[in-house]
């Protein structure tokens, strides 16, 4: 039987990592459905925030990655109209898998230029139409999807929600009448394996977040939330810098922290060595104005560190599986109580926090529908 054929456009994919969770999220999607499905990729051959393109990488023609996934990495005077029809008409694809919304090369043009040759066209939202995401550059978002639904620039496509909030985000945006399919992103297909005992000492605690620091993050309500603590905190930030300006917001009320309390940026982690970092914390502070998924999240989870991030995330009811805190964003007040709870505990009042995060990775990992989703989507 013939293997669906599926043309995916995304801004990075691997070896690129800086982006984030789009990336993690194809990324995880190749390995669940590589034995299933030939995946072709279309991207670009320089990470985000970089400038120097991937060392080793041919560029403007097909690569065959490790995995068997075949990766086109366009160069920036091989991203245009010309070679992006080349591509759509070198065979027949089942499918155009689209991530994300904004970007002129890898969502608009693909869905324009592939509009009438036949293949069923999927646009992963990505998150990029949350309630947080939306308020920053509303002016423009807005307009850009006024424009989409006057010219029907959505016309016959098929939206990924992972959630039932993006499935309203959709509906609200794209039209009442946009075809949307619940799917989940995929985890990463690693074997759940109970992590290993931390030591908690009363009086101490070693935090982590591993996001890019932006605003959509929340990466200073983080900082400030923890000015009213007391005892020996250190808090280290993994990610790219996005917005300088807002850094040294950030920089600004890390000089403003009681003594013991600690916050350094640590630079950008890569993927292989998140799951060892992760072991060494108790706890996951990423209070994020939206996520569709959340897989350093799920990574923490994993590693059995519990979270304590927003109710606008897919993490919700936390606190009853003793997994973490999913808390609303009304203020840093409710951050600061949990963290110093978390400050405070001992061994004993741990331990079952650590054993509910990895209890809840567990479930996630071991449910065995979204991958049949995930094929439906872009497969039949």
């Amino acid at each position: 039987m013939k293997r669906p054929q599926v043309l995916v456009f995304i801004d990075w994919y691997l070896p690129g990592f800086r982006a984030g969770g789009p990336v993690r999220s194809l990324a995880n999607l190749v390995d669940h459905l590589r034995d299933r499905v030939d995946l072709h990729i279309v991207t670009t051959d320089t990470d985000y925030t970089q400038e120097r393109p991937y060392p080793d990488v041919q560029p403007d023609q097909w690569t065959a990655l490790p995995g068997g996934e075949r990766v086109w990495y366009a160069s920036r005077k091989g991203v245009n109209k010309e070679a992006w029809n080349r591509v759509l008409r070198e065979r027949e694809w089942d499918a155009v898998y689209i991530n994300g919304i904004y970007s002129r090369w890898f969502s608009i043009e693909p869905l324009r230029l592939s509009r009438n040759l036949g293949p069923k066209r999927v646009v992963a939202v990505r998150g990029m139409l949350a309630e947080g995401p939306m308020r920053h550059g509303a002016l423009k978002k807005r307009a850009f999807l006024s424009l989409a639904r006057l010219t029907g620039l959505y016309r016959g496509v098929r939206f990924q929600a992972t959630n039932s909030e993006e499935m309203a985000d959709i509906r609200r945006w794209v039209g009442r009448d946009a075809e949307v399919r619940l799917v989940p992103n995929l985890p990463r297909k690693v074997p759940a394996q109970a992590p290993g005992s931390r030591v908690k000492v009363p009086g101490e605690l070693r935090l982590v977040s591993l996001a890019r620091i932006a605003v959509e993050k929340n990466t200073l309500l983080a900082i400030e939330a923890l000015r009213g603590l007391k005892g020996r905190v250190r808090f280290d930030l993994y990610g790219p810098i996005y917005d300088t300006a807002y850094w040294e917001r950030c920089q600004q009320a890390m000089d403003q922290l009681p003594e013991g309390v600690q916050v350094t940026h640590l630079g950008v982690l890569p993927p292989r060595d998140v799951p060892a970092v992760l072991a060494g914390y108790h706890a996951c502070l990423m209070p994020s104005a939206g996520e569709n998924f959340g897989h350093t999240m799920l990574e923490a989870l994993t590693q059995g560190v519990p979270l304590v991030t927003s109710d606008r995330t897919p993490w919700r009811d936390l606190e009853a599986e003793h997994a973490g805190w999913d808390l609303s964003l009304g203020g840093t007040g409710r951050f600061t109580e949990v963290v110093q709870l978390l400050v405070d505990m001992d061994q004993k009042a741990y331990e079952p926090w650590a054993i509910g995060a990895w209890n809840r990775a567990k479930r996630a990992l071991d449910d065995p529908t979204t991958v049949e989703r995930t094929f439906d989507l872009l497969a039949r």
